[in-house]
């Protein structure tokens, strides 16, 4: 089984973005998505920005993912 988690995008700069998960910042390849901007939700896997996400499913993931631990 494979788990994504959510993140915040801080900036973005050459394909790359740095995003906050829970504190935790961290540089991801951000080439899979267009139009992404500081301030977007994003799921990312393997160092890989895969999808843009809601603020509604950023905090739900959050809490599915406390929940678990």
């Amino acid at each position: 089984m494979c788990v994504g988690l959510s993140a915040k995008v801080v900036r973005i700069n050459e394909g790359m973005a740095v995003v906050d998960a829970d504190g935790a910042k961290r540089e991801v390849s951000a080439e899979l998505l267009d139009e992404l901007e500081p301030g977007d939700y994003v799921m990312v896997h393997a160092g890989v920005a895969i999808a843009k996400i809601t603020d509604e499913d950023e905090s739900e993931t959050n809490q599915l993912m406390e929940d678990l631990l």
